[in-house]
Parts: C-alpha cells; sequence; structure tokens
C-alpha cells in the first residue's frame, strides 16, 4: 500500500520552491510568504487526517480498468504527439511495431503514414479497442519484455507512457532491438522521471472503489540510454519538452475541496499553492522523447 497524505505533498511542493530560492531564484518576500504558507498548511484541520491508503495496481489490471477512459482528455498526448509525428514523418513507410499500443493512438498515426502496423500490448481490454481504432492493423497480446514479434521483423518501433510501468529498462530495450531490422528506429516518449519524482502517476479506481494507482517505476534519464547503448542502439535525439508556466487561479483551491477528490491528486493539490508551484515547477521536463537507431549491417571485408 502507499499512504499518501495531501499535507506531505505540499509542504514537498513548498520545499521546491524553498530550494530554487536558496540558490537566488526568488527574493525575500518570497521565502517569507512561503514559510508563513507553510504554517498555515500545518494548522489547516482539513489536511491533518485527509491522509489516504492506495493500492499498488499491476500495469495489466490498472490499464484494463483505465481503458475505457484512456482516450479522454490527457495533456501528455498533445505534447508527444507532435514530437513524435515530426521523428516519424521524416522516414519512409515501413512495418512498424507499436509496442505498449493502448488504444492504438499511435498506431493509428503510423497507419494514417502508410506503415504496415503491428500492435502489442498486455491488456487485452486495450486491445479490443486499438483493433476498432485501426482495423487494418495486427494487434498482438504480449509484454514489453517478451515481444510476440520475431527477429528483425519491422523498420520502425515507437513505445509511448509506456517504460515508467516496467521495473528494468533493460530487457524492454533489447527486445526492441531484437525485433529492429538493421538500420531501423526507435522512437520512445514516457512521462519525464521528474514528474514520476513528483507523484504524477496515473490513479484508477478498484472495482470495490477503493483507489489505486498503476504501479509506476523511476528511471532516472541515464538509464533510458545505458540500456539502449547496451542493445546496440545508437543515440539519434533526445527532447525534454516543458509546458509553459500556468496562470494563477483566480482564486487559490481551498484544501477541503482539493482533498475531497483524491482521483485528480496531485495535480488539484498544486492548485492550493499557485505561488509556491509554479516556482516549483517552472522550467522543468514534463516529458521525454527519445530517438534511437540500430546501425545498420557493415558489409563483410573481401580482403
Amino acid at each position: 500500500m502507499i499512504h499518501e497524505h495531501p499535507l506531505a505533498y505540499l509542504l514537498g511542493i513548498e520545499g521546491a520552491a524553498l530550494l530554487r530560492s536558496f540558490t537566488g531564484g526568488h527574493d525575500r518576500a518570497f521565502v517569507e510568504a512561503r514559510i508563513a504558507e507553510i504554517r498555515r498548511l500545518l494548522d489547516d484541520e482539513a489536511l491533518a487526517d485527509a491522509a489516504v491508503e492506495v493500492a499498488r495496481v499491476e500495469s495489466a489490471e490498472g490499464y484494463r480498468i483505465w481503458s475505457g477512459t484512456y482516450d479522454g482528455p490527457n495533456g501528455l498526448f498533445d505534447i508527444d504527439e507532435p514530437l513524435v509525428a515530426g521523428i516519424v514523418g521524416e522516414l519512409p513507410p515501413g512495418a512498424a511495431l507499436d509496442a505498449a499500443c493502448g488504444t492504438g493512438r499511435m498506431a493509428a498515426a503510423l497507419a494514417g503514414r502508410g506503415h504496415q502496423v503491428i500492435g502489442v500490448d498486455s491488456s487485452p481490454d486495450m486491445l479490443a479497442l486499438a483493433r476498432e481504432r485501426v482495423p487494418q492493423g495486427d494487434f498482438r497480446h504480449g509484454e514489453l519484455d517478451r515481444l510476440p514479434v520475431p527477429d528483425d521483423a519491422v523498420d520502425l518501433v515507437v513505445c509511448s507512457l509506456a517504460l515508467t510501468h516496467v521495473p528494468s529498462l533493460g530487457p524492454a530495450m533489447a527486445e526492441f532491438a531484437r525485433v529492429l531490422r538493421p538500420g531501423g528506429h526507435l522512437v520512445i516518449s514516457d512521462m519525464h522521471p521528474e514528474g514520476v519524482a513528483r507523484g504524477f502517476v496515473p490513479t484508477v479506481r478498484l472495482p470495490d472503489g477503493r483507489p489505486g494507482r498503476i504501479a509506476t517505476y523511476h528511471h532516472p534519464v541515464g538509464d533510458y540510454l545505458r540500456a539502449a547503448l547496451a542493445a546496440g542502439l545508437q543515440l539519434r535525439a533526445c527532447e525534454e519538452p516543458r509546458l509553459p508556466p500556468a496562470p494563477a487561479p483566480a482564486e487559490p483551491l481551498t484544501t477541503s475541496e482539493a482533498v475531497a477528490r483524491w482521483d485528480v491528486w496531485p495535480w488539484i493539490l498544486t492548485a492550493v499553492v499557485p505561488e509556491a508551484t509554479q516556482a516549483a515547477n517552472t522550467d522543468r521536463p514534463t516529458m521525454i522523447i527519445w530517438h534511437f537507431t540500430l546501425p545498420a549491417e557493415t558489409p563483410a571485408s573481401t580482403d
């Protein structure tokens, strides 16, 4: 179980803001305001007993629950889709694998660009939606570390918002390299490790109504690169897109309003302390986008 206390989260945001002030990011008045706000939070009765015990849900079960609403508004889609499209748009159509395809949003984009699409996912419910969305695709049940795809089968692998849900990146990267043809491309988009560290982890409600979060792992940026290089992949590009600063709300959300809506923690909690949130999150990356290639085979020497 995960013990989630909104007071702890809010104090963490205040602490991150104060750390940036400590190195010159803000003035004395800002620091004094944050310390005064921390005192108010500590005295706030609405926060005192607002902790929630949250189940850690394995990804296959979590995405089964989430499948019905997964395609609803998701700000991460707005970030990664243009960047992935910019990379894929430079490549000729071929055989493409959408690894952890979900409901098929990337598979649909790949098919629209003329690729012959294979989709793999561990959730049968997600696969059913993907088949409806991309009827010409070939969708298969499987795991990222055991892809049901032959060696050297595809020219392109795309994997979006999935690797934070695997405990180790090495097996998945090795599988991506195995199924790629020499000269093939791998494009990955993922929640940035800074976001994972700050609690931006998908929430679900279990059938009995209990709160749960899909099992998510914090992979530092270097772990992606080390796993890819060990699999024989070469780095082409890496992007860390950032969101523009959000405008401060006209009136901050009250703590009693925020703590009553666990399903949108921690996003809604940040509205309780808008100035600290803006200071803590300004210029912080939201996602990470990787582009790798598998080197083409070198012709054998005739000497």
